[in-house]
Formats: C-alpha cells, sequence, structure tokens
C-alpha cells in the first residue's frame, strides 16, 4: 500500500522509517490490531513506537511483538501494559500465505506503519528480508545522487 492512498483513505499515526532502511520489502499485508480502550486513546495521542517491532505466528494466530503504547495519561488501575502483544486480525488464507512464507528463512514479518481507517486502526505488515551491509550502501549513496540531480536541476 503506498503512502498516498493511506493518505487519502485514513489518517496516519506512525510510519516505521527504519524498516525501509534495514529490510527489503517483498509483499505488504494490511491488518487490524486487538487493542484495549486506552490502548486505543494512547494511539490517538499519537503515543505509539513501533520502530523495534516485529510479528510473529504461534500457531494459526499472528501477534505484533514488542510495540510501545505508551500507558494512557488519564487512565486507572486498569490501563494496559506498554509492550504487551497484540494479536493481528488477518483472513485465514494471509495467514496461511504467511505461514508457508515463514519457512523460507531469512524473512521476517515486520510493521511498516499503523495508521486509522474508517475509525479502526490498521497495521500494515510486510513480508521482508534482511538487508546486507552493502546493499544499505548502495542505497544511501543512490539517494545522494538523486538528490544532487534534483539541487542541480532547481539551480539551473
Amino acid at each position: 500500500m503506498e503512502d498516498k492512498k493511506i493518505k487519502d483513505e485514513s489518517k496516519l499515526i506512525i510510519k516505521n522509517r527504519k524498516a525501509f532502511h534495514d529490510y527489503e520489502v517483498l509483499e505488504t499485508y494490511e491488518a487490524g490490531i486487538a487493542l484495549q480502550g486506552t490502548e486505543v486513546k494512547s494511539i490517538r495521542a499519537g503515543r505509539v513506537d513501533i520502530k523495534d517491532a516485529f510479528a510473529r505466528i504461534f500457531g494459526e494466530e499472528v501477534y505484533l511483538m514488542n510495540a510501545h503504547i505508551s500507558p494512557y495519561s488519564h487512565g486507572n488501575v486498569n490501563n494496559h501494559d506498554p509492550l504487551r502483544d497484540r494479536k493481528l486480525l488477518l483472513n485465514r488464507s494471509e495467514i496461511n500465505k504467511l505461514i508457508g512464507k515463514m519457512n523460507k528463512k531469512g524473512l521476517s514479518i515486520i510493521p511498516l506503519s499503523m495508521y486509522f481507517k474508517h475509525g479502526k486502526v490498521k497495521v500494515e505488515i510486510a513480508m521482508a528480508k534482511n538487508k546486507k551491509f552493502y546493499d544499505r550502501r548502495e542505497d544511501l549513496k543512490k539517494k545522494d545522487i538523486e538528490r544532487e540531480e534534483s539541487r542541480y536541476r532547481i539551480n539551473m
């Protein structure tokens, strides 16, 4: 899903920029996420971090691990645990595809972005392959060249 499409339909909460730097994205999926009430309020306030998050498959279910949603500031004793595992809501066929592809070595499921769509919190997850160090350097060189070319075009 492209950023433009996300912005047209919904409100972007957070984007995982580190994912595009560290991983090569192969395939993306849109998933719902099972949240508690105080988590939704905290997300609406923008107090969420998915930089170090990843998804893992347990049995027939997919869980988002290590995503930090800060406790709600006006919450009470029943406030949520910030690093708890959250169930991702996917179709059975999508889960089966993920299970089949996870058998390949070197693939990970990572969150790319989190956004509201029709009042519901959605997570864009991706099957991704870890980039090698030299691939990251090549990407940085390409970005530098494109930046210099755009500066040159503007100055002319």
